[in-house]
């Protein structure tokens, strides 16, 4: 068993929030990466893809996913399962922003719209 506490999380910023890893396999040797986004208010994320799937969940907060093509108004309690091969961007509420709970396999890879291999985020490794 391995205990990963708060103080060894590891944070990563972009332009669109701090993601904060809790687990992943450089953090704890798991074969899940699990990670938190939050968001500031107002705060648009790329627009990509990536090679595996993601499941996210809301647990503070609004946003609005853009998945394949489709809108989907999202808030805290909601559940959103983002396919591989699927274009996504995450638009944070113009108010609250967001807090969500995130989790792909270990090694997951982005990929721009193009398909264009943008690598392992820092949060998923």
């Amino acid at each position: 068993m391995t205990v990963i506490r708060d103080a060894e999380a590891r944070r990563s910023e972009t332009p669109g929030g701090v993601m904060t890893t809790f687990a992943s396999p450089a953090q704890g040797g798991a074969s899940r990466s699990l990670w938190q986004v939050e968001a500031r208010p107002g705060a648009v994320g790329p627009v990509h893809d990536f090679d595996s799937e993601q499941v996210w969940t809301w647990v503070a907060g609004a946003a609005t996913v853009e998945l394949g093509g489709e809108r989907h108004t999202v808030a805290a309690g909601d559940t959103v399962v983002m396919p591989a091969g699927t274009v996504r961007r995450v638009l944070a509420d113009p108010a609250a922003g967001y807090t969500a709970v995130v989790t792909a396999p270990a090694g997951a890879r982005a990929l721009g719209p193009d398909g264009a291999d943008l690598g392992v985020p820092p949060w998923i490794v």
